[in-house]
């Protein structure tokens, strides 16, 4: 198998996994304050509750749209484009991409 489709396909497992702890998360936060009566405003405990809800929530998001970069590099490499910088045509150097498997710039045109 290709090294690069290799290094995506684990980094979107990990990516997968990681998505599917963090709903549990946030469903788990979620379902704590429904049973209590907490009032995220005025409620000491509420604003804690508010804070790990919206915590979860951008790490959620976050993951999320590291999956969607991974899975547009997967079909990239399906194309024949992985590796090419979208900003200057050139090829994205094999270190960058061992590093940023995902990345659709060259280290020049990343700025």
């Amino acid at each position: 198998m290709d090294p690069a489709r290799e290094r995506l396909d684990e980094l979107r497992g990990r990516l997968v996994a990681q998505l599917a702890a963090l709903r549990a998360d946030h469903d788990a936060v979620v379902d704590a304050s429904r049973d209590s009566n907490a009032d995220d405003e005025h409620d000491p405990e509420g604003a804690t509750i508010a804070f790990e809800r919206a915590q979860v929530d951008a790490l959620a998001r976050s993951a999320q749209q590291r999956l969607e970069e991974v899975d547009a590099a997967l079909q990239r490499l399906d194309d024949g484009t992985y590796g090419t910088c979208r900003a200057c045509g050139r090829p994205i150097a094999p270190e960058r991409l061992e590093v940023r498997p995902a990345a659709t710039t060259c280290a020049t045109c990343r700025g």
